[in-house]
Order: structure tokens, then sequence, then C-alpha cells
């Protein structure tokens, strides 16, 4: 496998390349610094909105003609804005890399932005708001994470119902303005392209793009608190986050054996004690998760409101009882489990261009699937169990959503 070339462009674009020259098909990520967590106050939502409205029609062709010029180059595409970026991504032949990049160009750096196209726009967007009300479990982490974050991190990407409402045209556009860009940008293309010939048409299509730059505020956490939101549901939903090792640590991959441990698989313990042992829920999990500069291990269960109190009493103390340490049968299922995983992720090419985008992100180099083998492979029982002795996870923030509080025994 070809260690990934990275490049940051004179105009700030970072440009990753992976070659693969036996596929004749390349996957592109980029991510753009635009998301509901540098959106103005008073204007939470902005970055989704502005992300709908590109697609309204961009250099010499309207919606229909875009969307049709895509598809005659047999692009399959996707774009969405979250919590720190805009991320547009996309599948196409080789040979049609120049082609599609001058279209995603005409898309970033000349949409119509023309104000009778907005409302459409406006009335998805807050129909998307509007389905976090039929989605219980989504509604209980949206509002679990307004709890840790005391900075925008907390914020809903999907936006605040008065603010989509009340955002202009103008407003919008002079966003675009400000915060659309190359710079703090990264684009990641794998396949089968070669370096030169990648860098040649990015800069052919991108070179000439000046202008933008979003910037991130710092996190800042709330103090640890316990919240409950009534709704009248059949189920309760319990969402828990415990403070975890941010990618770059030393003993980042000693975390996540330590979370595959807890939930990895339908021999994990929060699936085997939670479950199916005791009963007690339809679903349990826990899932590594974060920001940049703040990750966490996010766990979850749903149940009953007779089993609420017993079922939170069991996925707190399943989780504590980490720190008293795992088996050695448990790490190696665990390692393997991590691994195939990683494997099956770099198999894909779409999956290792999201991967290597978020490496570049998050640690500002792309790291090789060898080098994360070698770093799980390494943590053997003593490391983990000596880690989760030292860092137990304990003390989280908390969320319910249910006809009533649940009763927490102390």
């Amino acid at each position: 496998m070809a260690l990934a070339q990275v490049e940051t462009l004179p105009n700030g674009l970072m440009l990753a390349v992976e070659e693969r020259p036996w596929t004749p098909g390349v996957a592109m990520q980029l991510l753009l610094p635009v998301g509901a967590v540098n959106d103005p106050e008073g204007m939470v939502g902005a970055a989704g909105l502005l992300e709908g409205w590109l697609w309204k029609g961009a250099g010499g062709r309207d919606a229909r003609a875009l969307a049709d010029a895509f598809d005659a180059l047999g692009v399959r595409r996707a774009s969405s804005s979250t919590l720190e970026h805009t991320a547009f991504s996309a599948q196409f032949l080789a040979d049609k890399l120049p082609a599609v990049l001058s279209l995603y160009a005409d898309v970033l750096q000349r949409p119509h932005l023309r104000e009778e196209t907005l409302e459409p726009v406006r009335q998805v967007a807050l129909q998307e708001l509007a389905a976090l009300e039929d989605q219980p479990p989504k509604k209980m982490f949206t509002a679990l994470r307004q709890a840790v974050f005391a900075s925008p991190h907390g914020r809903n990407p999907s936006g605040v119902k008065a603010h989509l409402e009340t955002l202009s045209p103008q407003a919008l556009q002079d966003e675009f303005a400000r915060r659309y860009g190359p710079k703090g940008a990264i684009l990641v293309l794998v396949g089968g392209v070669d370096w030169a010939q990648a860098k040649e048409a990015v800069q052919q299509a991108f070179g000439g793009w000046q202008g933008g730059l979003a910037e991130y505020p710092p996190v800042a956490l709330q103090p640890v608190q316990a919240i409950h939101l009534e709704q009248d549901t059949a189920q309760v939903q319990i969402g828990l986050i415990y403070p975890d090792l941010p990618p770059g640590h030393p003993e980042f991959y000693t975390a996540r054996l330590a979370a595959q441990v807890l939930s990895g698989g339908s021999s994990s313990r929060l699936f085997t004690e939670v479950r199916e042992k005791r009963g007690l829920v339809y679903s349990v999990y826990a899932t590594p998760n974060g920001v940049k500069g703040f990750s966490y291990l996010a766990a979850y269960a749903g149940t009953t409101p007779e089993r609420a109190s017993q079922t939170l009493a069991v996925l707190q103390e399943e989780i504590a009882r980490l720190a008293q340490g795992v088996s050695q049968e448990e790490l190696e299922r665990s390692q393997i489990g991590l691994r195939a995983a990683l494997v099956m992720q770099d198999e894909s090419a779409r999956s290792r261009a999201a991967s290597m985008a978020r490496d570049l992100y998050l640690l500002g180099r792309v790291r090789s699937l060898e080098e994360i083998e070698a770093q799980i492979a390494a943590v053997d029982l003593p490391r983990l169990n000596r880690y989760l002795a030292a860092h137990p996870y304990q003390n989280p923030w908390m969320a319910t959503l249910g006809p009533r509080k649940i009763a927490v025994s102390h």
C-alpha cells in the first residue's frame, strides 16, 4: 500500500492522495471548516442551509442542469453539514477527475445563491429539525451534548427553529463569503490516480480559489450534571457521556480496546450483562465519540419505564467495573474486532478517504493501517489493566427521556 502524499497548496487547501493503481475508480472526501460550531450567534443552522442552497445552481447551470452534469459523469455523491464541517464525498471513474473537480469548483466558488431558491431548502431543514421529535434516542443525545458543552460544540447541527425561520438570503450570502474558502479545507483522493495528475487537476480547479476562513471556538465544558426530558413515550432513553482520550494520545488505542470489551458485539459486557442475562433493555451500547479538543465515551440504553432505574444502575456498574480489569480472552477478542474493522474499512476507498480526512483534521497527518495495527498489537493485558485501574470511567454527564424522571440510587 502506497503511503499517502500530503501537501498544502499556496491558497491554504490541503491535498492528500493515496494511490491505488489497481483500481479504476476514485473516492473523494472534501471537508470545509463550516459547521454549526462556527455559525454566528442567532444563526444556528446557517451552515446547513448553505450546504443545501449550493446545489440550487452553480456556474452556468441551474439545479437540474447541475445534477444532470454530475450524473453524466457517473458520479455517486453526497454532502452534509455537521457540527464541525460541511462535507462533500464522491465516487467516480479516475479519468473523470478533472471534469468532476471542475463541477465542484463551480459549486464551491460560483454558486448562484438566488433568493427564490432558498425557501425550499429552508422547508427541508425545518422538516429535518421537526423529525427529531420522532427520534427519541437522537433527541436525548442532542440534549445531552448541550448539557456537556458550554461552548457551541453542544449545538444541534440541524439548527434552531427560530433561527432557520428568520435567516435571510443576504445574511446567508454574507456567511458564504465569510466562511467558504480554501484555508483550513481538506481534499482527499483515494484510488486510481497518481499524485502528479491529481495535484495538477486540483490546482486547475481550485488554484484560484480565495477568501473565507472559519475559525473554531475553543471547547468549554459544563459542570457534570443530570438532565431529564419529559415525553409521553412507551420507552425510556438513557444516555451517559464520560471523558475519554483523544486521537494522538499514547494510550488512545488502549482506551479503544476498553470500549471494545464493553461494547464490541454480542459477546461484549454490556450486551451480555444488561440485555442477555438480565433482559433489561432492547438496545444497549457504548461508543467512542467527540470533537476536536474533547473526546468522550457515549453509552446508551433503551428500556421500559418500569425497568429504567435498574437499567441505569446496572449500566453504570458495568462501565465502572472495567476498572477491576479484563481477561486475556476479552483483550484478544477486542484486538481481533478492532483489526477486522480497520481492514474492512481500508478495503473501501470511500471509507479510507473519510478516515484520512479525519486524521488530517484531528492530527494533522495521515496514519497508515500498519501504524494503527502496531499500536493495537502493542497493548498487552498488564498495560490495559493498568490503564483501566488508573482511568476509571465514572461521574458521567447523564440524560434521560421518558414519561417520568428516573430515581437514581446513590
